[in-house]
């Protein structure tokens, strides 16, 4: 059965998260855009039976709370507080720019036992600055206005959703979910930074780090997530066969089973 918690980072917000399985080795999933610790549940439970898997909503999402101004070192202390509620020291799991927040913290010497990430959307090839700067000045300006819809479109054309699949995500009931949750696309922009491949900041990782990405993702992403691999002195790269960016739960946890239990 799960079970429910609340841990204070450094500057006082409270992180809500839910521990899922028994006295295995932790585990924390630290999730993309858009995601919940709700939103993780299926891979959580796919683990549950070998760790102990902490699923949290990130600050500004669901039972969490949210403190200003937004800083990327803040989402870092959040992670650290969750290190504290579980003894100390835990294996990470990140997805999307989840994986470049989990990457961030290991890059800072948090104590991550290791790391495993899927598709940290960075920008392998020469990053566009003016077009980077450009999406964050017209990001900002539209939650600035309360503008949470066109906030979630702009996101999701920059991400390459077509115009008429945006259109029907706007008639369906995940919709409502998502511009609830608008306000927090900046703070997984400022995750990002400027676009590409951190390199300098990836070799700092002492930790083993398996960077996953799908067979079946644009070729961008998996040059990317190829790129991030190279770039950890102890990192290797997997590709899943079939996959996309939206992962299947089923395949990926066999996967993150073995990795992590290989070091436990």
């Amino acid at each position: 059965m799960d079970q429910v918690g609340k841990a204070k980072s450094g500057d006082g917000t409270v992180i809500a998260y839910r521990r899922t399985g028994g006295d295995g080795p932790p585990v924390i999933m630290v999730g993309g855009a858009f995601s919940t610790a709700e939103a993780e549940a299926p891979l959580a439970a796919l683990l549950a039976p070998r760790f102990s898997v902490i699923t949290y909503d990130r600050r500004g999402r669901g039972g969490s709370g949210d403190t200003a101004p937004y800083a990327v070192k803040r989402e870092v202390e959040d992670i650290a507080a969750l290190l504290t509620e579980v003894g100390g020291s835990a294996s990470l799991y990140g997805m999307s720019s989840g994986a470049a927040l989990a990457l961030e913290a290991a890059a800072t010497g948090l104590p991550i036992t290791q790391l495993a990430v899927y598709e940290p959307p960075y920008d392998a090839g020469r990053a566009d600055a003016t077009e980077n700067a450009a999406y964050t000045a017209r990001l900002d300006a539209l939650l600035a206005r309360g503008l949470r819809d066109e906030a979630v479109e702009l996101f999701l054309s920059v991400v390459g959703v077509a115009p008429d699949v945006v259109a029907g995500m706007r008639r369906a009931t995940i919709w409502q979910g998502m511009t609830a949750l608008a306000h927090t696309l900046a703070y997984d922009n400022a995750v990002m930074g400027p676009g590409p491949v951190p390199t300098e900041r990836l070799a700092r990782i002492t930790a083993r780090v398996m960077v996953v990405d799908g067979g079946a993702s644009p070729s961008p992403m998996r040059v990317a997530a190829r790129a991030v691999a190279e770039a950890l002195p102890r990192g290797r790269h997997r590709t899943l066969t079939g996959q996309m960016h939206e992962v299947a739960p089923h395949v990926l946890a066999p996967v993150l089973e073995e990795y992590f239990a290989a070091a436990a």
